[in-house]
């Protein structure tokens, strides 16, 4: 098989792939659907060079079906392991959301409470794998996803030690170089307390953005690891605090017995430096010396006598030693006259009452200013700490706030809602928002925000977001029946632009036919009105008017429109006397209104019946008889 799976592959009979998600050291992994329980799952299929060490794989089944039995609510569940053409997989829990890692490379230097609050959650996965006997070995940022809810997970715990197993070769380095603990680098064993270290560079890295320690390789990195100190965070990002700091140096200190020696111990010192409060947990353990190895005889050519007789004859040695050092302290406190006093807690005090008090207590002071959110002027840490003794005329040196750190406000007008607070997290800005009615700004856009762009604020502030509803909505007025006129007016006076439509009608021209929208609905204020406009037809009806009296007919074919040419003719019998006896054109059909219709009305003539016999003649000069 190829090292990539294409989309719809199905693997072992059960999963089909959907997409590939990303790699890793040991593994593809994809999405894909579980076709028996139709839930989206997390495949990670061995690479090919893994697949084929048959040592390797053993232990990746054992290390495998460990984490399987990991179920809570900050790790990432393991479903399922099998094989499939030639390799090994793993099915777990799919996650919606981004790796911690992502997070960082895109928004660090995270708030302290926020790192604060995710590496906990690590914690607590963590401590929940060590109490089972489970050391991670492999922790870092990759492997910890975070949903949209800010929710925690771990995952592949797959190369994790279980018990007594040990994924890697004696002296070989499992891992990755940028977050090994210092034993780890030399190839040493390791325990719950090489994991806290790990966890403690994610913390560091999630505060400054940056690795404690880079290089050029993972040898380098590896070395600088077992010797090298990490640079205070405080250095990069000012808004750690010196208990914070305190907390993050603890966790990176090179011996696992000055860390903290369990998740629980870690957990109680970043909550009780998110309060401020300083605890002797932040403080690293003295560390013991132990006597070297090997020791010097005075008679070489004699064998050594058993240790446990060396040792009882050296312990007036010590005895001397102790004696001596003690002499010289006495000498150093009498020569010097140093007096040690306790110093006084002034965390929290406004500066000059704190310079005050310890003047009072014969001590100088020093102070570093730094941002902070607590107010300007406040003494926010001092070393040495409230308390504990120091000489008297020694420095205390200060840490006073100079208020919130200012960001300037970046550019929101016209951005979406959720792009506009996006871009304010991102500044360290919060957002309120409420929402206004505009013509011009698209509903759901960003009209305005206060304070404005490129104003300097206090870092954590609020910026109010006036953010568009879409036009206004107004009642349309009902118009139809009205003429235009008054129609337009009526609209226009609503809010309403309006527009006219004609149609040939045989309403009164200029009447409003209809309307769009129609009355009695609403719609966005500023919005056309469309009316349809009456207005006369080309060609009209032509009334048939034979049959009718002359005045009637005229009356007729006037209101239509027409102009009437009327024209007699005699005939023989009174009844045909002033009606309408022939039309052109004739009723019923269509003529240009204003054109001629041409009417010819009787005229009574007796003359034309002297015998009673019918005879008509026109006054036009043609007739007939008979």
């Amino acid at each position: 098989m190829t090292e990539r799976l294409d989309a719809e592959t199905v693997v072992d009979g059960r999963y089909r792939v959907l997409s590939r998600v990303g790699s890793g050291g040991m593994a593809e992994v994809y999405c894909a659907q579980d076709l028996q329980l139709g839930r989206k799952v997390a495949l990670k299929i061995l690479y090919r060079r893994f697949a084929e060490d048959r040592e390797f794989v053993e232990r990746f089944r054992r290390e495998a079906s460990s984490a399987a039995g990991l179920q809570h609510q900050h790790v990432v569940s393991v479903y399922d392991r099998g094989e499939y053409d030639g390799t090994y997989y793993i099915a777990m829990e799919y996650l919606e959301g981004r790796s911690l890692k992502t997070i960082i490379r895109e928004e660090a230097p995270l708030d302290p409470d926020r790192a604060i609050d995710l590496v906990v959650q690590v914690l607590r996965a963590a401590r929940f794998a060590h109490r089972r006997g489970i050391i991670h070995r492999d922790l870092k940022p990759h492997n910890v996803i975070v949903d949209s809810e800010g929710r925690a997970k771990v995952t592949d715990f797959g190369i994790a030690r279980a018990g007594a197993s040990d994924m890697t070769q004696t002296g070989s380095i499992m891992g990755t170089a940028q977050y090994l603990s210092p034993e780890q680098a030399q190839g040493l064993a390791v325990s719950a307390a090489s994991d806290l270290y790990s966890v403690g560079i994610i913390l560091y890295e999630s505060l400054t953005g940056r690795v404690p320690f880079e290089g050029e390789s993972a040898v380098t990195i590896a070395l600088k690891q077992v010797n090298e100190r990490p640079t205070p965070p405080s250095v990069y990002n000012s808004a750690v605090t010196p208990e914070l700091e305190a907390v993050v140096m603890r966790s990176l200190e090179k011996e696992p017995a000055r860390r903290f020696q369990d998740a629980d111990e870690f957990i109680s010192a970043l909550q009780a430096a998110r309060e401020g409060v300083t605890t002797p947990a932040m403080v690293a353990p003295p560390t013991v010396v132990e006597p070297p190895p090997s020791e010097v005889y005075a008679y070489p050519d004699e064998p050594l006598p058993p240790r446990e007789e060396r040792e009882r004859g050296r312990w007036w040695l010590w005895l001397l030693a102790i004696l001596v050092a003690a002499a010289g302290l006495a000498a150093v406190l009498l020569l010097t006259g140093t007096k040690q006093v306790t110093v006084p807690t002034v965390v929290g005090a406004d500066q000059a009452n704190a310079e005050a008090k310890l003047r009072q207590e014969g001590f100088s002071t020093d102070t570093t200013p730094k941002t902070s959110d607590q107010p300007a002027g406040r003494v926010i840490g001092q070393d040495p700490t409230g308390g504990t003794k120091a000489d008297k005329g020694s420095t205390v040196q200060l840490t006073v706030s100079s208020g919130p750190e200012q960001v300037a406000v970046p550019q929101v007008v016209g951005l979406t809602l959720p792009s506009a607070q996006g871009r304010l997290e991102k500044a360290g800005l919060k957002s309120s928002q409420r929402e206004e009615s505009s013509t011009t700004v698209e509903k759901g856009r960003v009209i305005s925000a206060s304070p404005g762009e490129g104003n300097k604020v206090d870092k954590g502030s609020s910026v109010t977001l006036v953010v568009s509803s879409g036009p206004e909505q107004a009642d349309v007025p009902d118009v139809t029946g009205k003429s235009f006129d008054e129609a337009q007016s009526t609209l226009q006076n609503a809010g309403f632009k309006v527009n006219r439509t004609d149609k040939e009608s045989g309403e009164d021209p200029g009447t409003v036919l209809s309307q769009n929208p129609k009355g009695g609905t609403q719609a966005d204020s500023g919005s056309t009105v469309t009316l349809t406009v009456a207005k006369e037809p080309a060609e009209v009806a032509v009334p048939d008017v034979t049959g009718e009296d002359a005045a009637d007919a005229v009356r007729r074919l006037s209101g239509q429109g027409f102009e009437v040419d009327q024209q007699s003719r005699d005939v023989d019998s009174p009844e045909g006397d002033n009606v309408v006896i022939e039309q052109s054109p004739a009723g019923g059909g269509k003529a240009k209104k204003g054109s001629k219709v041409t009417i010819v009305v009787g005229t009574f003539n007796p003359d034309l019946n002297p015998e009673g016999t019918t005879t008509g003649t026109t006054t036009g000069g043609t007739g007939g008889t008979g």
